[in-house]
């Protein structure tokens, strides 16, 4: 990949890599670094994860972007406290992301739908168009880092996103209970198919603090996401307690409001990107 690259093919005569992916992003936009948030299962906070790492690069000064391929579970709208049916087009009917109060640009599908508890009742190939159409047809406005939240498995639309976007590296999210390395080492695997760096692990719901005593309280037991991370060579991000102001603050569209200091490693990788 050439030095400084804005995965604008269109416009470069550069022989990269990047010339092979399916989904070319539009001339009108700017995307430097693509980073995919993947997890082997569902529920174990992907979309907070998402969330969280471009709240914090946009605290860092950074223009940052969130892609929400999560078509049929859309949820990082509700995070940043953006309502449905929000977009504009241009006359040419390319799509202008919304924008949140920290100036993160997003797409989602719960910003095309009426209601947001509307289904999305479609079969694979439909779900990728419109992943397609986020990539190519959003006008994203010179993103220094965008955020993929992926849907949870390595169906359809994880393998649509690692074969068509160029993807400068995946974080997997995980969780602590036992079942965490099949997880771990279902993403890891298909990533290693694909060609995909691995930037780091976090593990989300890792622990609960007495707001009293400070005890540390490990709700699924003992992680052993330290010893996954050694055996793969991957580096532990972050451990996201399970908290009340995370809670809170995702509930009322304040994501962008927290302070995420646990974050700040997770941060400084995708800064050396």
């Amino acid at each position: 990949m050439a030095e400084n690259c804005s995965h604008n093919c269109s416009t470069c005569s550069s022989e990269c890599s990047s010339r092979d992916f399916k989904f070319h992003l539009n001339p009108k936009s700017s995307v430097k670094k693509v980073i995919g948030v993947v997890s082997g299962k569902g529920g174990v906070g992907k979309s907070l994860v998402t969330a969280l790492l471009a709240s914090k690069m946009a605290k860092k000064g950074y223009r940052c972007a969130v892609l929400d391929a999560d078509i049929t579970g859309p949820s990082i709208p509700t995070s940043f406290g953006v309502l449905g049916e929000s977009v504009l087009c241009n006359e040419e009917g390319l799509i202008f992301p919304e924008t949140t109060a920290s100036g993160i640009q997003l797409m989602s599908m719960n910003l095309l739908l009426p209601n947001a508890t509307d289904p999305v009742v479609w079969r694979g190939s439909m779900v990728n168009s419109f992943v397609k159409k986020f990539w190519e047809e959003v006008i994203w406005d010179n993103v220094d880092f965008m955020f993929v939240d992926m849907p949870p498995g390595t169906g359809d639309v994880p393998l649509t996103v690692f074969q068509s976007l160029p993807l400068d590296g995946i974080v997997i999210v995980s969780s602590p209970q036992q079942l965490v390395r099949v997880i771990v080492e279902k993403a890891v695997k298909m990533a290693a198919k694909m060609n995909i760096p691995i930037i780091g692990l976090i593990e989300n719901m890792s622990y609960v603090q007495c707001p009293d005593c400070n005890k540390i309280i490990k709700i699924f037991g003992e992680s052993n996401v330290e010893k996954i991370a050694a055996d793969y060579h991957i580096p532990l991000l972050a451990k996201i307690p399970m908290a009340q102001e995370i809670n809170r603050a995702v509930d009322e569209g304040e994501i962008e409001s927290l302070d995420a200091d646990f974050m700040e490693i997770a941060s400084s990788l995708i800064e050396k990107l």
